[in-house]
């Protein structure tokens, strides 16, 4: 009986044994490997691209937009100012408008720069007061009764003297002596510097 229990008592411990490697060897060879692998994924299908065929014909079909008849494009570019004092000269200097109340103008004028025998002739209204005046470094001038309205001064460049141009600081004085404008001309021979009293 001893016997017996022993072969068995073995045949079980033995089998026992295995059942353990075997359970080993699998979780080993598993282990590692073992992975969850995600469902794959289907493809879409494309649509087949059609050929597109045109017909030339259906261009000649098309209304155009573009303008047949366009002008000739005549704009210039403006220039800019000129800054040269030889070509700023040759042309007429307007000094504006001056409004006033006075009765009476006196108008003064001397060379602007040295004397250099600089000439001008004076106009009021069109009229010559003044046909020859030789600028020096002094004030010089007249005075004149303003008439209601526009009252126009001209002085005119007789020459350039030694320096060009013809140069002069000029002054007008209401009736009560106040300077009611005063400003420079730089003007070429021939050329006229302008200004307007206006009589209110």
């Amino acid at each position: 009986m001893n016997r017996y229990f022993n072969v068995k008592g073995r045949v079980f411990t033995l089998g026992l044994l295995l059942s353990v490697f075997s359970a080993t060897y699998a979780q080993e060879e598993f282990g590692s490997e073992f992975k969850v692998k995600a469902a794959p994924q289907k493809k879409k299908k494309e649509a087949p691209v059609k050929d597109v065929k045109f017909n030339t014909g259906d261009f000649n079909k098309i209304k155009s937009y573009v303008i047949q008849d366009v002008e000739e494009n005549t704009y210039e570019i403006p220039k800019g100012e000129e800054k040269d004092p030889e070509k700023l000269a040759k042309r007429d200097q307007d000094f504006g408008v001056v409004k006033t109340a006075s009765g009476t103008a006196k108008v003064q004028y001397r060379d602007a720069a040295y004397v250099d025998g600089d000439k001008v002739r004076v106009y009021v209204n069109y009229e010559i007061v003044q046909p020859e005046v030789l600028l020096n470094g002094e004030p010089q001038g007249f005075d004149i009764t303003l008439k209601k309205g526009v009252n126009r001064i001209d002085f005119e460049a007789i020459n350039e003297g030694y320096a060009a141009p013809n140069t002069a600081d000029f002054k007008i004085f209401d009736d009560n002596g106040a300077v009611i404008s005063s400003n420079q001309w730089n003007i070429a021979q021939g050329y006229k510097a302008t200004i307007i009293l206006e009589k209110e």
